[in-house]
């Protein structure tokens, strides 16, 4: 089993509306998928800032294709994130789960 980890920031006023559109979006992208296991929306907040994870966890490095697209190591964005995000990481972060 493979962890996929997103991680990003929003100010702390944000995070509800903000984690509301991340479960419409990628979770629901993520659960639709084939071969994801569960999805999961972490918040911390610091200083005025929502600090956002997703934690998805997949099949394969094949089915997380299906969902990232042939570079996985890249990060997915929604139309409305630019609203939202303080900025924009580039990289997603993998592990394999034992």
């Amino acid at each position: 089993m493979i962890a996929r980890i997103w991680r990003g920031r929003v100010r702390a006023a944000d995070a509800p509306a903000y984690r509301e559109y991340v479960v419409e979006t990628g979770l629901a992208g993520y659960k639709a998928t084939p071969g994801n296991r569960g999805a999961y929306l972490l918040t911390r907040i610091e200083d005025g800032v929502a600090h956002i994870a997703t934690l998805s966890l997949w099949d394969s490095y094949e089915a997380i294709a299906q969902f990232a697209g042939d570079d996985i190591a890249k990060a997915r964005y929604y139309p409305r994130d630019a609203q939202f995000l303080l900025d924009f990481p580039e990289y997603v972060e993998h592990y394999e789960v034992d």
